[in-house]
């Protein structure tokens, strides 16, 4: 029946001129092929493609039967006859249709199709596609442009394999496709390069630019996120091909140095709607920080960079990517950013890094930002190594450049395990210092200042000192060695002559706030035990508040636990405190 109903329509148009067709024609061609094709009987369509005689019809209105063509193809199993018939039925169209409108349908196809069927059908019109754009005459450029980021549009929803077992899986078949891709822009990319060696200048700007385009959304997809530094084992690993053919082809279009090079730019002038500006903006950053990221950690293209620039150059180069990947909710936990900073900072030698660097914004935020992966990321092993990064970060600077450093992170970390992490590095700075005549910023008015926001307490005597205990102790601990290693008749640091600001401002508050907090938690002891003697049961679970936060449910006795825990912080403190005032008292009787 439906091939009988083509074979009237073919009839039909065969006595027609090519202009007289009508849209009546079109549609009933339309759904006679459709039907034949649904029903099984391919085979009796592939030969009405083949009949010379319907030539003409075929090259009008054959590309009408892409939608049920790709839809009957992945439906029939791989050696079904009808899939075959199919297959070649595609081939012909391609070769018989109109090129415009053969390359829209092909288009319209890749753009319907979603979830599982997205990999399968691009790769199946790959080929037909790319064979298309290079019949097209004019806009050949937009063209390869628009099929590439309807593709890169259509595979970005999918999530990117993690694991080994799931990329050797692929279910989804994102990596083969991905590879494929390439493959698809190779011809293009070849045009391109051919002209560039032609000329100095690239005659063909147009698809030059529409393939960077292209590189720069893989660069964000899939490898922003692909796992390529732990997946090394895996024969052929897809991913680390795609990133090695991505880097070549901005080689060959000697696009890459500039890329690896180029610092952000302001919104593009290109649009005019703020929104869509600054999203393209993001992307493009998203992109070059990848590319760095593969160039200096994966070292993808190494062999095409030029041994000629400093590894502080490199550090503040870097820095603007690195920026951009902690400012992204997406990335602010990704080990990728932390694998570039380190990779960065391992190439320069200690105490090389001008404090000038610090007059680059991203050279004091950076740190910042690191600080707070340091103290939200939920993982440990991250914000663990986000503290070795940022150690490294601090031991590249010169003496005048950790004092800055120092103090900035002093102001802004609002952290008490921040500030006794840096205080300690004070300290060891101090050391260094006095070991050496030539490092002034760790001794004398310089150190002074420093030490103004060291030895204080936050609030003064009301300073929550479990939550500060850190702080408190680091600053207990420097004040201690100061007062060992610098005799006061040298002074070399100065602190003999800060003795009354350091007892106004620091100790005396601090005696307060213990015996405040002291009393305090030996109260609520003593509470928590009656109240266990007057309940029946030792198991009633409660809650306790412990430096201002409500701790989780627990029993009176892990309560008590708590509660004794603080205590004994704040008799370490004490402790440390009475070392320090015995160590005063023995000088100022010495002097």
């Amino acid at each position: 029946m439906a091939v009988d109903e083509l074979q009237a329509i073919i009839q039909r148009c065969q006595i027609l001129e090519e202009a007289d067709f009508s849209g009546e024609d079109f549609n009933l061609f339309q759904v006679a092929g459709q039907k034949c094709l649904e029903d099984g009987y391919a085979a009796q369509l592939l030969e009405v493609v083949q009949n010379e005689k319907n030539k003409v019809i075929i090259k009008n209105m054959g590309w009408n039967l892409i939608c049920p063509l790709v839809r009957c193809i992945l439906v029939y199993k791989q050696e079904d006859d009808n899939r075959e018939h199919c297959l070649k039925i595609l081939d012909l169209l391609v070769q018989l249709c109109n090129a415009k409108e053969l390359f829209l349908g092909l288009l319209e196809q890749i753009e319907q199709i979603s979830g599982e069927q997205v990999c399968k059908t691009v790769m199946l019109l790959l080929q037909p596609l790319q064979t298309v754009l290079f019949k097209l005459q004019n806009k050949k450029a937009y063209s390869v442009g628009l099929s590439l980021a309807v593709i890169m549009n259509q595979l970005t929803p999918l999530p990117v394999p993690y694991t080994k077992q799931q990329i050797q899986e692929d279910k989804l078949g994102l990596c083969q496709c991905c590879n494929a891709v390439v493959d698809f822009a190779k011809p293009f990319v070849n045009e391109v390069v051919k002209n560039v060696e032609k000329s100095s200048e690239c005659n063909d700007t147009e698809l030059k630019e529409e393939l960077l385009k292209f590189c720069m959304k893989s660069l964000k997809y899939p490898l922003l996120t692909a796992q390529l530094d732990q997946l090394e084992s895996i024969e052929e690993h897809p991913f680390r091909r795609f990133a090695t053919e991505i880097i070549d082809i901005l080689w060959d279009m000697r696009e890459l140095i500039q890329l690896v090079f180029s610092h952000h730019k302001g919104k593009s002038q290109s649009w005019e709607n703020e929104e869509f500006a600054d999203m393209e903006q993001k992307n493009s950053a998203d992109s070059l920080a990848c590319l760095s990221y593969l160039m200096f950690v994966q070292y993808f293209g190494f062999d095409y960079f030029p041994m000629v620039f400093s590894p502080s150059y490199l550090l503040q180069c870097n820095m603007a990517h690195i920026e951009v990947l902690l400012k992204s909710s997406s990335f602010f936990f990704s080990p990728l950013l932390q694998d570039l900073f380190e990779s960065t900072l391992l190439r320069m030698e200690d105490n090389s890094l001008l404090h000038q660097y610090l007059e680059f914004s991203n050279f004091i935020t950076v740190p910042q930002d690191l600080v707070k992966v340091m103290t939200l990321c939920p993982i440990e092993h991250l914000r663990k190594k986000s503290l070795n990064i940022l150690q490294l970060f601090i031991n590249k600077f010169d003496a005048e450049g950790k004092y800055t450093l120092f103090r900035c992170l002093l102001k802004t970390s609002n952290h008490a395990g921040v500030e006794g992490y840096v205080i300690k590095n004070i300290k060891d700075q101090i050391h260094l210092a006095l070991m050496v005549d030539d490092n002034s910023w760790f001794t004398g008015h310089h150190l002074i200042s420093l030490l103004d926001l060291v030895l204080l307490l936050p609030d003064g005597a009301e300073t929550d000192l479990l939550q500060n205990s850190d702080r408190i102790m680091a600053s207990l601990n420097l004040l201690r060695y100061l007062m060992i290693k610098d005799s006061e008749y040298d002074n070399r640091t100065g602190i003999w002559n800060m003795l009354a600001k350091i007892e106004q401002n620091f100790l005396k508050p601090l005696h307060v706030g213990l015996n405040m907090s002291k009393a305090h938690y030996e109260a609520e002891i003593k509470n928590k035990k009656e109240n266990r003697k007057d309940s029946n049961s030792s198991n009633t679970i409660s809650s306790v508040t412990v430096s201002g936060e409500k701790m989780p449910a627990m029993t009176p006795e892990m309560q008590l636990q708590v509660l004794r825990s603080a205590l004994f912080t704040f008799d370490l403190i004490e402790s440390v405190l009475a070392r320090v005032e015995e160590l005063i008292e023995v000088k100022i009787k010495a002097v």
